[in-house]
């Protein structure tokens, strides 16, 4: 049998520079593959298969050739209408646990949920479950990605049916614990089905602008949550929250069907049969300023989300109207959309440690002054809002400037990263909503101003004086590790 020599096919350009692949790009390896001499023998008659047997060689060399012309990243039509169609998937599976505040505020006013036993324990879970669950469930989606990347159009198909039939069965119940395992469980595993590949394709298509798409991703992700806060209350005042769930349920399909013949792979998804069984360096898993980095994250996922649950709850307790009420949140999102994508564009070009510990700072100075001290009325609530937008809601943004040094060019190890990013966020994501409501119960002695409210602290007579105070810390304390780690790095820097 003939050899083929590899100079043959290495010859051809680099991927990120024009619209032909290398080698290691067609055949799924990476570039310490190389270096390690893991790269088999190329059988002649056919492409490499991880693991596979010569006899199981059954693409062509003229496959081959085809394979290795591939769309370009960063620019042309395929990679901004896969990224237009994410950003309407994020829309619609984001739009709708982003808007759990909302939600929620509805259903304690409703006495057919709320006077259910457990029911104001229990609801709040909801939209914290969905978002939790979507985060950590990379752990297990991501890896099958990996080894079987045809299975992401699969999982974006078969996701969007499972968010639809949940949503829909949802808006037939009254029972509180059918919520949960509707919305906050079944919603949450057909949204991590069809987000999953957003973020896999995400990095095969933008490499140089890839803190960019992922700040265009996250500002999809915050139009939902000023979208949805604007249009159900007032779906909800005219038809009810059963109704206005079965509404949105139709919604999401009507759109995310034409979108997804629009997400599709770069790379050739035929070059992968089956998991290899051999085991790679993974070098990336000691390298301290990613594990700083995802101490940060933790830190700020334990907080991110107790503003967005309780900030609808906090201005109805203030007396403000459902309308007044949602309309914070819906700054808190719009302000997140530009930040998001500004702090994008930000992180591909500026220090990412300068980045992180600036937005925590201001968050976590917005927190305590505006939220504590000044949201004792409807220009208070919103001044929060948009500032908390604005420094938090662009946080996920600058993940890709932690991302990008370490990965490089690896879509796959990009990939993997991130799903790491977003299982540590979504822990917090679900621990913070049970301590949040447990803080409540705790009332710290602030001053309340002579018997009236003249600060946020003693809104509801005290009732979220320790959960605002909680936020503001655990933004304080990841800006402290961001400030060490930054640091650290820069002493590497120069050695």
């Amino acid at each position: 049998m003939e050899s083929i020599e590899l100079r043959t096919y290495t010859e051809v350009h680099d991927p990120y520079d024009s619209d032909k692949a290398t080698l290691a790009d067609v055949l799924g390896t990476s570039k310490g593959d190389h270096e390690q001499g893991q790269l088999d023998e190329l059988p002649s008659n056919g492409l490499y298969t991880a693991g596979a047997l010569p006899e199981e060689q059954a693409i062509s060399m003229d496959a081959l050739v085809n394979e290795t012309r591939l769309a370009p990243v960063d620019r042309g039509f395929s990679a901004w209408a896969m990224l237009v169609a994410s950003c309407v998937v994020e829309l619609f599976v984001w739009g709708f646990p982003n808007s759990s505040g909302v939600l929620l505020a509805a259903y304690l006013k409703d006495p057919l949920y709320s006077s259910q036993k457990h029911a104001t324990s229990i609801l709040p879970l909801v939209g914290t479950l969905c978002t939790g669950i979507m985060y950590c469930s990379g752990l297990v989606v991501y890896p099958s990605m990996h080894y079987y990347p045809r299975l992401r159009r699969i999982y974006t198909w078969s996701g969007t049916v499972i968010c639809f039939v949940s949503l829909l069965a949802a808006s037939f119940t009254r029972n509180v614990t059918m919520l949960i395992a509707l919305q906050g469980v079944t919603f949450a595993i057909g949204g991590s089905l069809v987000y999953a590949p957003v973020i896999s394709y995400m990095s095969e298509w933008f490499v140089q602008r890839r803190g960019m798409a992922n700040g265009i991703l996250v500002a999809g992700d915050n139009l939902g949550g000023v979208l949805f806060p604007i249009i159900m209350p007032a779906l909800i005042s005219r038809f009810g929250i059963m109704v206005t769930t079965r509404i949105y349920a139709i919604a999401l399909l009507v759109c995310l069907l034409p979108a997804l013949p629009f997400m599709k792979a770069r790379l050739p998804e035929t070059r992968v049969h089956g998991p290899a069984p051999r085991s790679h360096p993974r070098p990336w898993m000691r390298d301290r300023a990613f594990w700083f980095f995802i101490t940060i994250n933790t830190l700020q996922g334990f907080a991110h989300f107790v503003p967005l649950t309780w900030l609808p709850t906090f201005a109805t307790a203030l007396g403000l109207t459902t309308g007044q009420a949602s309309l914070a949140l819906t700054l808190v999102n719009a302000a997140s959309i530009f930040a998001g994508f500004g702090m994008g564009w930000l992180s591909d070009r500026y220090n990412v440690w300068a980045l992180a510990v600036s937005s925590l700072l201001l968050t976590s100075l917005a927190t305590f002054v505006l939220w504590g001290v000044l949201s004792y009325s409807l220009a208070g609530i919103l001044a929060y809002g948009v500032a908390y937008g604005s420094t938090a809601g662009c946080w996920s943004s600058m993940w890709n400037g932690f991302v990008r040094p370490v990965a490089k060019d690896d879509p796959s190890l990009a990939t993997t990263m991130f799903s790491i990013l977003l299982l540590t966020r979504g822990v917090g994501n679900i621990l913070s909503t049970p301590i949040s409501t447990t803080l409540q119960h705790t009332k710290l002695a602030i001053a309340h101003g002579n018997g009236s409210t003249k600060t946020g602290f003693a809104v509801d007579d005290g009732r979220y004086n320790a959960v605002i105070i909680y936020a503001g810390t655990c933004f304080a304390g990841a800006a402290v590790v961001a400030a060490l780690g930054w640091s650290l790095d820069r002493k590497r820097n120069v050695h």
